[in-house]
Protein backbone atom coordinates (compact mmCIF):
# COMPACT_ATOMS: atom_id res chain seq x y z
CA UNK A 1 0.00 0.00 0.00
CA UNK A 2 3.10 2.71 0.48
CA UNK A 3 4.29 1.55 -2.83
CA UNK A 4 1.37 2.37 -4.41
CA UNK A 5 0.28 5.76 -2.59
CA UNK A 6 4.07 6.63 -3.40
CA UNK A 7 3.67 6.40 -7.06
CA UNK A 8 0.26 8.26 -7.07
CA UNK A 9 1.08 10.79 -5.21
CA UNK A 10 3.39 11.35 -8.53
CA UNK A 11 0.00 11.81 -10.55
CA UNK A 12 -2.66 14.07 -10.35
CA UNK A 13 -5.34 11.10 -8.63
CA UNK A 14 -4.11 12.20 -5.18
CA UNK A 15 -4.95 15.54 -6.06
CA UNK A 16 -8.32 15.23 -7.61
CA UNK A 17 -9.41 12.94 -4.17
CA UNK A 18 -7.62 15.80 -1.79
CA UNK A 19 -9.80 18.75 -4.13
CA UNK A 20 -12.78 16.68 -3.81
CA UNK A 21 -13.17 15.75 -0.32
CA UNK A 22 -11.18 18.64 1.69
CA UNK A 23 -14.58 20.59 2.29
CA UNK A 24 -15.78 17.67 4.08
CA UNK A 25 -12.74 16.13 5.73
CA UNK A 26 -11.37 19.59 6.39
CA UNK A 27 -13.64 19.78 9.81
CA UNK A 28 -11.79 17.07 11.03
CA UNK A 29 -8.17 19.05 10.27
CA UNK A 30 -7.03 17.43 8.05
CA UNK A 31 -6.08 17.66 4.24
CA UNK A 32 -8.79 15.68 1.85
CA UNK A 33 -6.01 13.12 0.83
CA UNK A 34 -6.24 12.00 4.20
CA UNK A 35 -9.31 10.71 3.11
CA UNK A 36 -7.48 7.51 0.89
CA UNK A 37 -6.04 6.72 4.33
CA UNK A 38 -9.08 6.40 6.38
CA UNK A 39 -11.09 4.43 4.09
CA UNK A 40 -7.99 2.00 3.73
CA UNK A 41 -7.53 1.79 7.47
CA UNK A 42 -11.68 1.35 7.47
CA UNK A 43 -11.89 -1.05 4.88
CA UNK A 44 -8.88 -2.93 5.09
CA UNK A 45 -6.27 -2.89 8.22
CA UNK A 46 -3.96 -0.02 10.10
CA UNK A 47 -0.77 -1.78 8.48
CA UNK A 48 -2.62 -0.44 5.26
CA UNK A 49 -3.33 3.02 6.67
CA UNK A 50 -0.09 3.16 8.26
CA UNK A 51 1.82 2.61 5.10
CA UNK A 52 -0.24 5.19 3.31
CA UNK A 53 0.61 7.68 5.99
CA UNK A 54 4.34 7.28 5.54
CA UNK A 55 3.88 7.65 1.93
CA UNK A 56 2.33 11.43 2.36
CA UNK A 57 3.82 14.23 3.64
CA UNK A 58 1.52 15.26 6.42
CA UNK A 59 1.70 17.66 9.43
CA UNK A 60 2.46 15.88 13.25
CA UNK A 61 -1.33 16.97 13.45
CA UNK A 62 -2.76 15.57 11.11
CA UNK A 63 -0.78 12.21 12.00
CA UNK A 64 -1.84 12.03 15.35
CA UNK A 65 -5.81 12.82 14.29
CA UNK A 66 -5.70 10.10 11.94
CA UNK A 67 -4.03 7.47 14.92
CA UNK A 68 -6.36 8.21 17.21
CA UNK A 69 -9.24 8.50 14.80
CA UNK A 70 -8.14 4.83 13.10
CA UNK A 71 -6.97 3.27 16.53
CA UNK A 72 -10.92 3.52 17.65
CA UNK A 73 -12.10 2.67 13.71
CA UNK A 74 -10.39 0.17 11.72
CA UNK A 75 -10.87 -2.76 10.13
CA UNK A 76 -14.81 -2.18 10.44
CA UNK A 77 -15.84 -5.31 8.00
CA UNK A 78 -14.05 -8.05 9.76
CA UNK A 79 -14.57 -6.57 13.14
CA UNK A 80 -18.23 -5.48 13.34
CA UNK A 81 -18.92 -8.94 11.49
CA UNK A 82 -17.33 -10.65 14.49
CA UNK A 83 -19.88 -8.59 17.18
CA UNK A 84 -22.81 -11.12 15.16
CA UNK A 85 -21.03 -14.06 16.51
CA UNK A 86 -21.64 -12.23 19.93
CA UNK A 87 -25.47 -11.40 18.93
CA UNK A 88 -24.80 -7.33 19.39
CA UNK A 89 -26.05 -5.45 16.50
CA UNK A 90 -23.42 -4.62 13.59
CA UNK A 91 -24.70 -1.68 12.36
CA UNK A 92 -24.89 -0.28 15.82
CA UNK A 93 -20.90 -1.34 16.56
CA UNK A 94 -20.17 -0.12 12.96
CA UNK A 95 -21.99 3.83 14.01
CA UNK A 96 -20.51 3.60 17.46
CA UNK A 97 -17.30 3.10 16.25
CA UNK A 98 -16.85 5.83 13.77
CA UNK A 99 -18.96 8.36 15.63
CA UNK A 100 -16.28 7.74 18.13
CA UNK A 101 -13.60 8.34 15.82
CA UNK A 102 -15.15 11.82 14.36
CA UNK A 103 -15.34 13.11 17.48
CA UNK A 104 -12.12 12.80 18.78
CA UNK A 105 -10.98 14.34 15.68
CA UNK A 106 -13.70 17.08 15.82
CA UNK A 107 -12.33 17.73 19.31
CA UNK A 108 -8.26 17.48 18.86
CA UNK A 109 -9.01 19.79 15.81
CA UNK A 110 -10.60 22.37 18.19
CA UNK A 111 -8.78 22.32 21.08
CA UNK A 112 -5.00 21.90 19.72
CA UNK A 113 -3.88 24.79 17.48
CA UNK A 114 -0.10 23.40 17.59
CA UNK A 115 1.70 20.07 15.35
CA UNK A 116 1.63 22.23 12.13
CA UNK A 117 5.56 21.20 11.57
CA UNK A 118 5.93 18.10 9.01
CA UNK A 119 5.81 14.86 10.53
CA UNK A 120 9.16 12.84 10.36
CA UNK A 121 8.53 9.09 9.63
CA UNK A 122 11.70 7.04 11.60
CA UNK A 123 13.73 6.41 9.14
CA UNK A 124 11.74 7.78 5.70
CA UNK A 125 12.84 11.03 4.71
CA UNK A 126 10.21 13.34 2.92
CA UNK A 127 11.53 15.00 -0.04
CA UNK A 128 10.23 17.52 -2.49
CA UNK A 129 13.07 16.67 -4.79
CA UNK A 130 11.60 16.56 -8.25
CA UNK A 131 12.07 13.32 -10.04
CA UNK A 132 12.11 12.89 -13.47
CA UNK A 133 10.42 10.06 -15.22
CA UNK A 134 8.74 7.03 -14.14
CA UNK A 135 11.96 4.87 -13.33
CA UNK A 136 13.17 7.47 -10.85
CA UNK A 137 9.71 7.91 -9.09
CA UNK A 138 9.11 3.65 -8.91
CA UNK A 139 12.40 3.58 -7.45
CA UNK A 140 11.61 6.13 -5.10
CA UNK A 141 8.32 4.45 -4.10
CA UNK A 142 9.89 1.24 -3.70
CA UNK A 143 12.27 2.22 -1.23
CA UNK A 144 9.89 4.14 1.06
CA UNK A 145 7.74 1.28 1.33
CA UNK A 146 10.87 -1.04 2.26
CA UNK A 147 11.53 1.49 4.89
CA UNK A 148 7.96 1.29 5.89
CA UNK A 149 7.48 -2.34 6.16
CA UNK A 150 11.12 -2.41 8.41
CA UNK A 151 10.14 -0.12 10.37
CA UNK A 152 6.55 -1.92 11.25
CA UNK A 153 8.39 -5.56 11.63
CA UNK A 154 10.46 -4.16 13.87
CA UNK A 155 7.92 -3.57 15.99
CA UNK A 156 5.26 -5.87 15.72
CA UNK A 157 7.14 -8.98 15.61
CA UNK A 158 8.42 -9.05 19.10
CA UNK A 159 4.93 -8.02 20.04
CA UNK A 160 3.29 -10.83 18.39
CA UNK A 161 5.78 -12.66 19.86
CA UNK A 162 5.35 -12.00 23.07
CA UNK A 163 1.49 -12.35 22.94
CA UNK A 164 1.79 -15.87 21.87
CA UNK A 165 3.65 -16.58 24.88
CA UNK A 166 1.21 -14.77 27.11
CA UNK A 167 -1.14 -17.37 25.29
CA UNK A 168 0.74 -19.99 25.74
CA UNK A 169 1.09 -19.36 29.92
CA UNK A 170 -2.18 -19.01 29.68
CA UNK A 171 -1.57 -15.25 31.68
CA UNK A 172 -5.48 -13.84 31.00
CA UNK A 173 -6.77 -16.66 33.70
CA UNK A 174 -4.24 -15.59 36.37
CA UNK A 175 -4.42 -11.64 35.44
CA UNK A 176 -8.39 -11.37 34.77
CA UNK A 177 -8.53 -11.37 38.98
CA UNK A 178 -7.01 -8.12 38.49
CA UNK A 179 -9.83 -6.86 36.41
CA UNK A 180 -12.48 -6.85 38.90
CA UNK A 181 -13.02 -3.48 40.20
CA UNK A 182 -12.82 -2.51 36.65
CA UNK A 183 -15.59 -4.64 35.34
CA UNK A 184 -17.98 -3.21 38.30
CA UNK A 185 -16.70 0.37 37.31
CA UNK A 186 -18.55 0.06 34.01
CA UNK A 187 -21.15 -2.20 34.96
CA UNK A 188 -20.71 -5.67 34.12
CA UNK A 189 -20.24 -9.04 35.59
CA UNK A 190 -17.38 -10.22 37.10
CA UNK A 191 -17.32 -13.05 34.79
CA UNK A 192 -16.36 -10.78 31.51
CA UNK A 193 -13.11 -10.27 33.58
CA UNK A 194 -11.15 -12.84 31.38
CA UNK A 195 -12.90 -12.54 28.22
CA UNK A 196 -12.20 -8.53 28.48
CA UNK A 197 -8.25 -9.13 29.63
CA UNK A 198 -8.19 -11.32 26.38
CA UNK A 199 -9.44 -8.84 23.88
CA UNK A 200 -7.69 -5.57 25.30
CA UNK A 201 -4.17 -7.94 24.81
CA UNK A 202 -5.24 -9.57 22.39
CA UNK A 203 -7.52 -8.25 19.89
CA UNK A 204 -11.39 -8.30 19.24
CA UNK A 205 -11.53 -11.59 17.64
CA UNK A 206 -9.61 -13.63 20.23
CA UNK A 207 -11.72 -11.35 23.15
CA UNK A 208 -15.12 -12.30 21.11
CA UNK A 209 -14.50 -16.08 20.65
CA UNK A 210 -13.42 -15.81 24.72
CA UNK A 211 -16.84 -14.03 25.23
CA UNK A 212 -18.76 -16.66 23.44
CA UNK A 213 -17.19 -19.18 24.99
CA UNK A 214 -18.04 -17.25 28.65
CA UNK A 215 -21.55 -16.56 27.89
CA UNK A 216 -22.14 -20.31 26.79
CA UNK A 217 -20.57 -21.60 30.48
CA UNK A 218 -21.36 -18.88 32.54
CA UNK A 219 -24.58 -17.28 31.04
CA UNK A 220 -24.01 -14.02 30.46
CA UNK A 221 -27.18 -11.76 30.23
CA UNK A 222 -27.11 -9.50 27.63
CA UNK A 223 -26.80 -6.15 29.15
CA UNK A 224 -23.02 -8.07 29.70
CA UNK A 225 -22.49 -8.96 26.62
CA UNK A 226 -23.70 -5.55 25.00
CA UNK A 227 -21.56 -3.40 27.22
CA UNK A 228 -18.03 -5.47 27.06
CA UNK A 229 -18.08 -5.51 23.19
CA UNK A 230 -18.77 -1.94 23.42
CA UNK A 231 -15.10 -1.42 25.63
CA UNK A 232 -14.09 -4.12 23.49
CA UNK A 233 -14.61 -2.16 19.90
CA UNK A 234 -13.11 0.59 21.05
CA UNK A 235 -10.47 -0.57 22.95
CA UNK A 236 -8.72 -3.77 21.89
CA UNK A 237 -5.55 -4.65 21.36
CA UNK A 238 -3.67 -2.11 22.95
CA UNK A 239 -0.34 -3.30 22.43
CA UNK A 240 0.25 -3.96 19.01
CA UNK A 241 -2.60 -1.38 17.91
CA UNK A 242 -0.94 1.28 19.91
CA UNK A 243 2.85 1.04 18.85
CA UNK A 244 2.13 0.31 15.05
CA UNK A 245 1.92 3.72 15.03
CA UNK A 246 5.31 4.13 16.52
CA UNK A 247 6.98 4.91 13.51
CA UNK A 248 5.02 7.90 12.44
CA UNK A 249 7.24 9.75 15.31
CA UNK A 250 3.84 10.34 17.35
CA UNK A 251 3.76 10.07 21.19
CA UNK A 252 1.83 6.86 21.49
CA UNK A 253 1.51 7.45 25.63
CA UNK A 254 -1.37 10.13 24.31
CA UNK A 255 -2.80 7.96 21.65
CA UNK A 256 -3.10 4.85 24.68
CA UNK A 257 -4.24 7.07 26.83
CA UNK A 258 -7.20 8.15 25.01
CA UNK A 259 -8.43 5.77 23.98
CA UNK A 260 -8.92 3.71 27.44
CA UNK A 261 -10.33 6.87 28.75
CA UNK A 262 -13.09 7.37 26.04
CA UNK A 263 -13.58 3.87 25.74
CA UNK A 264 -14.43 3.62 29.93
CA UNK A 265 -16.51 7.07 29.02
CA UNK A 266 -18.61 5.68 26.36
CA UNK A 267 -18.83 2.31 28.19
CA UNK A 268 -19.88 3.82 31.13
CA UNK A 269 -22.61 5.95 29.64
CA UNK A 270 -24.04 3.48 27.95
CA UNK A 271 -24.29 1.26 31.57
CA UNK A 272 -26.22 4.26 32.89
CA UNK A 273 -28.66 4.43 29.99
CA UNK A 274 -28.66 0.59 30.32
CA UNK A 275 -29.83 1.12 34.21
CA UNK A 276 -32.06 4.20 32.78
CA UNK A 277 -34.15 1.60 30.52
CA UNK A 278 -31.93 2.42 27.28
CA UNK A 279 -32.29 -0.96 26.20
CA UNK A 280 -35.03 -2.79 27.97
CA UNK A 281 -36.79 -3.79 24.52
CA UNK A 282 -33.35 -5.81 24.18
CA UNK A 283 -34.07 -7.62 27.36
Amino acid sequence: MTLLISVLKYTPVIGWIADLLTPVIGILGLPGECAVILVLGNLLNLYAAVGAIAAMQLTVKSVFILAVMLSFSHNLLVETSISTRIGVNPVFIACLRLGIAVSMALGINLVWSGGQEMAKFGLIVSSNQALSGWPEICIQAVKIAGLAVLQVAVIVIPIMVFIQVLKDINAIARLSGVLKPFTRAIGVDDKTGIPLMAGIMFGIAYGAGVIIQTAKEENLGKKDLYLATIFLVSCHAVVEDTLVFLPLGINVVYLLLIRIAFALIVTVFMSRLWKKGFASGRE
